[in-house]
């Protein structure tokens, strides 16, 4: 069932009432034997708060299978009608309170609350919860929104065996009479309920501490990683102990002020629905982070973002609040630019700026694109809003928007506005306007100009150059021409950028050889730093990714970076180069199939194994959706898997360029000779030098055969056999919806539509299966399908079950205008706002294709 709503209106309300002092929460996780609970567990939550109005009513947030009893200052409450979308009403509340409420809560297994997994491997049971929005009233009763912060003593009592891990240390440990253990947990610092934690099970440990010199002598954070016991052979704790060092070190000196919570615990859980959660002092992180397979460097780096990402919240979200969703925004915005900078300036991974540019940007300017596009600040009324806000322009445009203020006003001063800002806000919430107001404290700038430009309006300017050049190839002009933001009202806005040309140096390769900074104001700005330099063989008006734009360029350049992209030496402006060419294919400026033509010339010049992963992946949706299907099949995929095998076999062995070659055959349309090589692969028949067949990459083979009609459910069985984890559970979820036949599409679709009771881990794994580029003909009847079912299902299931289903199952392999016609019939309807959201933007991904497709056939 859905998660009650909850309006800002109602929440602001509350929080002029009421302020909260602490909660006392006893947990009972054992089935009374000592062993495991399987269904419900006992909730005792005790509440002090005070009330700004005393005599007025107000209510306390709790979703449970049943309420067994609730006592105000004293006086038994009636909870004998109780219903979860109204918690619980709390009439003629004193000046002080104490509430308590006793409950069976649920066990979950859709990853919001208390989600319960049962290990395949060896039958253990863990725990762990994951509260953003606003589920900790899944858990226990609470005031459930950000800004009532307050401290927390859990009290916890599980299975002997089972490691109990919270937001505080652990103060005490006691046997049951039944067996098992309780642990008491020190009382928490002040957060909010969404950042409150609890992890159990008998997770594997490993053990650190940071210390770093200061004035006051050695300051000490002790440091924990686990995880579930069968993937503890795989855990590589030490470069994460490495990392988790690297970056406390970084933000210490970045944001002068000291971590602020007593510990910090990072633990890898299973079925997690994102990539980590910044639980104050115990952090939740998906577990496909421990790699029990090789991957390229690329995982790792994108590992060390996340890691940085969740840290850099402890202090902006966990010790400074927002005070409603509106400005959720500005933690994950900061949150991804800190983890960036931090990255580059203090890890392993110098180049991590040139993966924002391949990543992040790519996301927010698709994000961007849609009809669903809002403003960085967004309006954000009610938690349904919210839930379908956790996207590209809260997280990837919000960066880069930071990136751009950074140039304006200087990294200097943007470190000591931070500083002012968690001096006045620490332990409180904030607004985006309290964050300006310190970094105009410290910049001395006004942006109140900046604000409404950058964060009140939708939609992507476009920069591209506008020059003369004479005999001799000297500018005789220059200017950047920037046209109206869209989509949106078409505002003109101030980028912070630079100019760079790029040309031969003596060894033949593309260098930068002149370059200018300067703020692009309105639709026309002259650059004459420029005129009498030579005019080179590239142009980038956004040089070093300053701003946020598309970057357009003029002819002479478009052709440099059709002939010569892999001459670009340094990566960064190089990916440059490939964001725009993406981004004219997908505009319909360039030809799908130029595209397809670029990438297959100039990656095996592509150093940056991320990048060349990016590629191969855009240009296998260049193939399935933006080119002219007949062209696609007859000549597009043929001429694209054939490179990418022969670069396959060209790459050194056993590096990460060969790995993420094979693993784009594996997900790519292929020819009966290339399956007998992937078969070959696959049983080491014909092996490739250097390539270790492990797990991961052999469920990946055996499901390019399966999708191709050549394995079938005794190979999927068998490989099972070989790999009965959770992992490998997944694996042939996904396999099985792989097989090209009508009754695996209609067993598939009947599972991931129709069954509650799987784990969303496991339904998004059919899910993605159940559409693959070579079996379009079989899904024929799934559209009118799809929108005979996505209203019972956003009502009967929570969000975080229903939206994969809702997105994933959108019919996008439907290039048609049929399934416009349909979209636009749907749309006619009454329907949940995100529901109609999420189905306008999956509308809009076929208005995209279609433009695309008739443009890459004229």
């Amino acid at each position: 069932m859905p998660a009650p709503n909850l309006t800002r209106d109602q929440a602001k309300q509350r929080a002029e009432l009421l302020e909260v002092e602490s909660y006392d929460i006893a947990l009972n996780l054992t089935d009374g034997q000592g062993g495991p609970g399987e269904k419900t567990f006992d909730s005792k939550t005790t509440v002090r708060f005070t009330s700004a109005r005393p005599g007025e009513s107000s209510w306390i947030d709790i979703v449970a299978a049943r309420v067994r009893s609730a006592t105000l200052n004293g006086q038994a409450l009636d909870v004998s009608s109780y219903v979860e979308d109204d918690g619980v009403a709390l009439p003629d509340l004193a000046a002080t309170n104490e509430l308590v409420i006793e409950a069976d809560c649920r066990y979950m297994n859709t990853g919001e609350g208390l989600h319960r997994f049962v290990d395949p491997v060896d039958d253990a049971v863990y725990l762990y919860t994951q509260f953003e929005t606003a589920d900790a009233k899944r858990m226990f009763a609470c005031f459930d929104q950000p800004d009532l912060k307050a401290t927390y003593r859990l009290t916890v009592t599980a299975p002997s065996d089972w490691k109990v891990v919270s937001n505080a240390p652990v103060e005490s440990t006691e046997k049951t009479a039944e067996g098992a253990t309780r642990t008491v947990f020190a009382v928490s610092d002040r957060i909010s309920t969404y950042i409150v934690a609890l992890i159990a099970g008998p997770y594997t440990e490993w053990h650190d501490q940071y210390v770093e010199k200061t004035a006051d002598g050695d300051l000490v954070i002790p440091l924990g990683i686990y995880c579930r016991a069968s993937l503890a052979e795989h855990m590589d704790a030490e470069r994460l102990f490495t990392e988790t060092k690297q970056g406390f070190a970084f933000y210490h000196k970045a944001f002068a002020t000291p971590y602020p919570f007593a510990k910090y615990d990072q633990l890898f859980v299973p079925e997690f629905n994102a990539g980590a959660m910044e639980n104050a002092g115990a952090v939740t992180f998906l577990e496909d982070y421990v790699f029990r397979s090789r991957v390229t460097r690329y995982a790792y780096e994108r590992r060390a973002e996340t890691l940085l990402h969740e840290m850099a919240h402890m202090w902006f979200g966990d010790l400074v609040t927002m005070r409603w969703w509106d400005d959720l925004w500005l933690n994950e915005s900061f949150a991804t630019f800190a983890s960036v900078l931090a990255q580059a300036e203090a890890t392993e991974y110098k180049h991590a700026w040139t993966s924002f540019a391949n990543i992040e940007k790519s996301w927010a300017y698709r994000q961007d694109q849609l009809p669903s596009t809002h403003p960085i600040a967004a309006d954000i009324v009610d938690l349904q809003a919210v839930e379908v806000n956790f996207d590209g322009i809260t997280y990837a445009k919000g960066a880069s928007v930071l990136k751009q203020l950074v140039s304006y006003v200087g990294l200097d001063n943007f470190l000591a506005g931070l500083r002012v800002y968690f001096g006045k806000h620490a332990w409180g919430n904030a607004t985006l306007a309290d964050l300006l107001a310190a970094l105009e404290e410290a910049s001395g700038r006004d942006l109140s100009g900046w604000s409404a430009q950058w964060l009140e309006t939708t939609g992507l300017n476009s920069l591209r150059p506008r020059f003369e050049t004479d005999a001799d190839g000297r500018f005789t002009s220059f200017s950047v021409i920037q046209t109206g933001a869209k989509p949106g009202a078409g505002e003109l806005r101030t980028h912070r950028t630079a100019v760079g040309v790029y040309d031969d140096s003596p060894n033949g390769d593309l260098v930068r050889v002149e370059r200018v900074e300067l703020d692009v104001v309105g639709e026309h700005t002259d650059v004459p730093e420029l005129v009498g330099r030579q005019a080179g063989k590239l142009v980038l008006v956004n040089d070093d990714d300053l701003t946020y734009c598309t970057m357009r360029l003029d002819a002479g350049s478009l052709a440099t970076l059709v002939d010569r992209i892999a001459d670009i030496t340094e990566p960064l402006p190089r990916t440059l180069c490939w964001s725009a060419a993406w981004e004219m294919t997908r505009e319909a400026e360039l030809k799908a199939r130029d595209f397809v033509t670029i990438v297959c010339r100039g990656i095996s010049a592509e150093t940056e194994v991320g990048v060349v992963q990016r590629l191969l992946l855009q240009a296998q949706t260049a193939l399935n959706s933006y080119a002219k299907p007949a062209w696609a099949e007859r000549e597009g995929w043929p001429k694209f898997t054939a490179r990418v095998l022969e670069l396959a076999r060209a790459a050194e062995p056993g590096s990460d360029h060969q790995l993420a070659f094979v693993n784009a055959l594996s997900g790519s349309i292929l020819d009966d000779a290339t399956l007998e090589v992937l078969a070959g692969w696959l049983d080491g028949s014909a092996p490739l030098p250097g390539l270790t067949v492990d797990a991961d990459l052999r469920w990946r083979l055996v499901k390019a055969l399966v999708a191709h009609g050549k394995a079938a459910g005794t190979e999927i069985d068998a490989e099972l056999a070989q790999d009965d984890t959770a992992t490998g559970r997944r694996h042939a979820e996904h396999a099985r919806a792989l097989r090209p036949t009508p009754e695996a599409k209609a067993e598939a679709w009947q599972k991931a539509v129709y069954d509650d009771e799987l784990p969303n881990a496991v339904g998004t794994s059919i899910i993605s299966g159940f559409s693959h580029p070579g079996q379009k003909e079989l899904l024929g009847e799934y559209v009118s399908k799809y929108f005979g079912m996505i209203d019972e299902v956003w009502q009967r299931r929570s969000s975080e079950r229903a939206q994969p289903t809702v997105v994933g199952l959108f019919p996008a392999w439907a290039v048609e205008q049929a399934t416009v016609d349909a979209s636009d019939e749907w749309l006619t309807g009454d329907h949940p706002a995100a529901l109609r959201r999420l189905v306008s933007e999956g509308r809009a991904g076929i208005l995209r294709a279609l433009a695309a497709r008739e443009f890459d056939e004229s």
